[in-house]
């Protein structure tokens, strides 16, 4: 009896403890599963989502972009360990956008750091230049030669001169012929006084064989070449010595380049250069350093340098531009680190650049670096970067414009407030396109204006090449045609906005063109740029490519656009001082 009591209590014993084994264990499983579910489903209420090509869109709930209808992918889940600056990116956004990082370090060695590109136009030799001179008094009756790029051949017929001494001298030497038996020495005295007038033997003879007196005498050119300024005009009263014509013989000219202060070690004479020139895009011309201007521009720190160009085949024109690409003496200084210039954000005040700060992950942080001079595609840096960074070379502003997002410092935000959901979309497209205009403002134009409006840009394109060339008197001449086809169109069927922007445009085109002072005309074609590009920028039917290109040193270091119809930058707010400053911001179709 007492064994199966024992072995009931033993088989009790053994079904409790299995009991809890089985059961105790599927419990505590089933309590953790629970927890962990309640914490990825308030995860995922906590999730934000954002398209990778349009960081501003910023959602609760997964779905499609609003703006380009891609699928939306998981924001960046944490901020936490970021420094103030850092901001992370999901690689998904990367590679979308395209985002390309490099590593940089002192003596890197890439093709274009070996060559210096400098920009700059074709000029006349001025060793091959001439001057036309009277050699008596006397009034022009008839120029034949009036206007520059006259070509102009020795012994050609130049004007026609009422000259009284002339007159004179002929009536002498008609009596001293008479005498010449007798009075030989006079007779020669007398002929020499015509040959020093540069009369030819030939008209010397006729005056003595007609014995008939020219009171219009004929002048023959006693020098080849180009006219490049037509001193007189038909009428004038010229004195004996005064220059009529000045011409220079383009056989040779001359490439003059600008080069910066902080570049003048680099170049000496004789050293060889390349030049281009978009006339002729697949020929190069060699041509040596022959002259190094010894003065610095006080107001740009720019001085110029000239290279010597063989030009028998009369391919270059003065006034047209040109590249240079030459090899400085010194390489890329060893001691300075070089980026390429895709990396850098120039505000016209700070250089910045993102730092990838994390070897394994997207986190970038903005840096303000101090550059050097400009080499080709690179740029040398002084301070702000150390040998071994990884900095972003391509994506620069889609990077900045997920900082401005994240309320991190950037480019347009040097405090690095937060902004608000609302504003957001704004403040990222306005760092991705650079502009500081109302051009992102959209507008419906009516099919009619638009087709008239064309042929304003045409009229405004000239005004800016006049800009360009730094030429006041054509700018006023290209302002009045501007305003006139302004002036033309119909505005009746545009909103109240264009209308404004259009009648804005019509008073300052008004006030450049009553201007003979160039920085002003220049002043003012930064408020016209800010009206027409933006009603520019909306146009649908485009006959041509535009390019809406900026400098963001113009308007006192604020920025401004203009409009082009090449990539190539020719500055209309500096010409010649600056004529490379600035880059396109958007190209329209």
């Amino acid at each position: 009896m007492k064994n199966n009591i024992l072995y009931l209590a033993l088989a009790i014993l053994t079904g409790v403890l299995g009991g809890y084994v089985i059961f105790g264990n599927n419990s505590d499983a089933n309590i953790k599963e629970a927890s962990e579910n309640h914490k990825h489903s308030q995860a995922a209420e906590n999730e934000m989502w954002t398209c990778s090509m349009h960081p501003q869109i910023m959602k609760t709930e997964a779905g499609d972009c609003p703006i380009c209808g891609m699928d939306l992918i998981p924001a960046a889940s944490t901020a936490e360990g970021l420094a103030a600056n850092e901001i992370k990116m999901t690689n998904n956004a990367m590679a979308l956008a395209n985002i390309q990082t490099s590593f940089v370090g002192i003596g890197n060695t890439k093709e274009g750091e070996t060559t210096v590109s400098l920009s700059g136009k074709i000029i006349n030799n001025q060793e091959n230049n001439s001057i036309q001179a009277s050699y008596f008094e006397g009034r022009l009756e008839q120029l034949n030669i009036n206007y520059e790029g006259q070509l102009v051949k020795q012994g050609q017929l130049l004007a026609t001169i009422y000259a009284p001494e002339l007159i004179t001298a002929q009536q002498e030497l008609i009596t001293a012929a008479s005498l010449k038996e007798t009075q030989a020495e006079l007779y020669r005295a007398v002929r020499m006084k015509l040959k020093l007038w540069k009369l030819s033997e030939n008209q010397i003879n006729e005056i003595e064989t007609s014995a008939k007196v020219k009171e219009r005498f004929p002048i023959y050119a006693t020098i080849s070449g180009t006219v490049v300024r037509v001193l007189a005009a038909e009428g004038d009263y010229v004195k004996q010595g005064q220059a009529i014509l000045k011409v220079n013989k383009l056989h040779s000219v001359w490439a003059a380049f600008d080069v910066y202060e902080s570049q003048i070690s680099k170049f000496q004479k004789g050293q060889q250069i390349t030049v281009s020139t978009t006339a002729y895009p697949n020929k190069k011309f060699n041509a040596v350093i022959s002259f190094i201007d010894p003065i610095v521009n006080s107001e740009t720190r720019i001085i110029s340098i000239r290279a010597t160009l063989n030009n028998t085949e009369n391919l270059f024109k003065p006034g047209m531009f040109v590249t240079g690409k030459i090899k400085p003496l010194a390489p890329a200084q060893e001691s300075l680190i070089s980026i390429p210039a895709t990396a850098v954000m120039w505000t016209g005040e700070r250089s910045l650049v993102y730092v990838k700060t994390h070897p394994k992950e997207a986190i970038f942080e903005m840096r303000e670096i101090t550059l050097a001079a400009r080499n080709g595609d690179f740029y040398s840096v002084t301070a702000g970067l150390k040998n071994g960074d990884e900095i972003v070379t391509n994506g620069t502003f889609t990077v900045d414009a997920a900082a401005q997002l994240q309320g991190k410092k950037s480019m347009m935000n040097k405090s690095g407030n937060k902004t608000t959901t609302a504003h957001q979309g704004h403040i990222g497209m306005q760092a991705q396109t650079e502009t500081n205009t109302n051009a992102t403002t959209k507008m419906k134009l009516p099919k009619g204006f638009e087709k008239d409006f064309q042929s304003v840009v045409t009229a405004y394109l000239k005004m800016k090449n006049a800009f360009v060339s730094s030429q006041p008197k054509e700018v006023s001449i290209s302002a009045q045609a501007t305003k006139k086809t302004l002036k033309s169109i119909d505005l009746s069927p545009l909103g109240r906005t264009e209308q404004s922007q259009i009648n804005k445009s019509i008073k300052i085109l008004s006030v450049i063109l009553e201007s003979t002072d160039l920085e002003k005309q220049r002043e003012n074609f930064v408020i016209l740029n800010e009206n027409l590009v933006a009603l520019t920028m909306n146009l649908k039917g485009l006959e041509a490519p535009l390019y809406v290109q900026k400098c963001p040193m113009a308007n006192n270091n604020k920025g401004a656009v203009w409009l082009s119809t090449e990539k190539n930058i020719f500055n209309p707010y500096y010409g010649d001082s600056m004529l490379r400053c600035g880059s396109v911001i958007e190209e329209l179709n």
